[in-house]
């Protein structure tokens, strides 16, 4: 479907993805409600752009959720784009039960529960597109990141099952999968460095493959580098020969740092 036109719900908009996201679905001329915790960068991000509504929620918040997934403008939105998400990067013993839960609630249950709620509206209107913004820890794993690849390989799934179920009904669905993004987002946020020859890729490519799949309806779109996504199609083929190479190339080493670096945001 045509984004022009359109109003998009963007969660996880204050943070450094979101950004990106909202500028580029601004600039092909959607209509954002802007969902985020940072309300000073949600103003800020209204601000900058027309069209563009902030809307502050904690999307642990259970009922925070199903409120919003009602919550009229939002319930009338052609475009859901699911980006919100906590790094959860660490061994699962170092997780208390409340991180455990508040990293469930915010990676998958909201997008699911938002999912429920604006798809009635879509299907009553044969148009509209569901997006799931997962990892590349949804298709491939590295030690020392268990919690955090069950919430991305999580959206994958559902959102599969979901475009299975929707074929043919005008709603779409697709899922995004970045790898190691530079400049913003978890892994920038971590200033951990990759093994040489593994490469990154930019933000705004990321905000380009989530307008790609909304306007191609695309069932799914890696972004990330050529050795990365090698690695997905080895851990597919062969996961305990992926898991000696990720190994070597000091994937335990990697985890660990950005386990330490992200402690403070579970």
């Amino acid at each position: 479907m045509q984004i022009a036109g359109t109003t998009v719900v963007l969660t996880g908009a204050s943070g450094g993805l979101g950004q990106p996201i909202a500028r580029d679905l601004h600039a092909r001329g959607a209509t954002l409600l802007l969902i985020g915790r940072r309300a000073e960068l949600l103003d800020g991000l209204a601000d900058e752009l027309e069209r563009a509504t902030p809307i502050v929620a904690d999307l642990s918040e259970p009922t925070a959720v199903e409120e919003l997934s009602v919550h009229g403008n939002v319930g009338e939105a052609d475009i859901l784009i699911a980006n919100a998400g906590i790094p959860a990067a660490g061994v699962l013993q170092s997780f208390t039960v409340e991180e455990i839960d508040r990293t469930l609630d915010v990676n998958l249950r909201s997008a699911i529960v938002l999912a429920r709620g604006l798809l009635p509206a879509m299907l009553d209107r044969g148009r509209g597109h569901l997006l799931f913004v997962s990892s590349i820890s949804g298709k491939t794993v590295v030690p020392g990141d268990s919690l955090y690849h069950a919430t991305k390989y999580g959206p994958r799934g559902f959102a599969a099952g979901l475009r299975a179920d929707l074929h043919g009904t005008g709603a779409g669905v697709s899922c995004v999968f970045p790898g190691f993004i530079r400049e913003a987002g978890i892994f920038a946020d971590s200033n951990v460095k990759v093994p040489p020859g593994i490469g990154t890729r930019s933000p705004n490519d990321v905000a380009r493959a989530v307008a790609r799949a909304i306007e191609r309806n695309l069932g799914e779109i890696e972004v990330a580098s050529v050795p990365q996504r090698a690695g997905v199609l080895l851990g597919g083929l062969a996961p305990e020969l992926s898991a000696r190479v990720v190994r070597l190339l000091g994937g335990r080493q990697i985890a660990q740092e950005m386990g330490e670096a992200l402690r403070d945001k579970r």
